[in-house]
């Protein structure tokens, strides 16, 4: 069936019900499974008035963000130990999350990406797209959507 599994997560609680079943779907398959995180840089604008922040606080801040993402993912890793599933965490930094999550996909030979649906409607999936979509309509390896 599956022999690599792609998990993306953003830490929140839908996210974390497809960590779940993804997770579970890898025990039953006997796959291996790369769990990422993908996090934003920090943004820098032209507009951020007479004292923008300094590299360093800049590094700061994205250490910070690093570091809690790989909190995360350690958990994911820990409870695919629990069903002796093996987790490889994977990290990466951009503002492009579909992207990441395909390139990601295509880097470690996954041949499914499981990932959430934020079911956003109306004018709010308009104005702020869906990663979950771009990732559908873009990615050549299968692709589970969990809600």
């Amino acid at each position: 069936m599956y022999k690599r599994i792609l998990i993306a997560t953003d830490g929140s609680t839908l996210s974390d019900k497809a960590v779940e079943s993804g997770l579970a779907l890898a025990a039953l398959s006997g796959a291996t499974v790369v769990a990422l995180k993908v996090i934003p840089r920090y943004p820098r604008s032209y507009f951020e008035g007479s004292a923008p922040l300094d590299r360093d606080a800049v590094k700061e801040i994205e250490n910070r963000w690093s570091d809690a993402a790989q909190q995360d993912l350690a958990k994911i890793k820990d409870r695919g130990a629990a069903d002796k599933t093996a987790v490889k965490c994977v990290v990466a930094k951009s503002d492009l999350i579909a992207e990441s999550i395909i390139t990601a996909a295509t880097k470690n030979n996954c041949d499914l990406i499981v990932m959430a649906s934020h079911g956003r409607k109306g004018i709010k999936r308009v104005l702020l797209g869906s990663e979950t979509q771009h990732v559908l309509t873009h990615s050549h390896i299968p692709v589970l959507v969990l809600r």
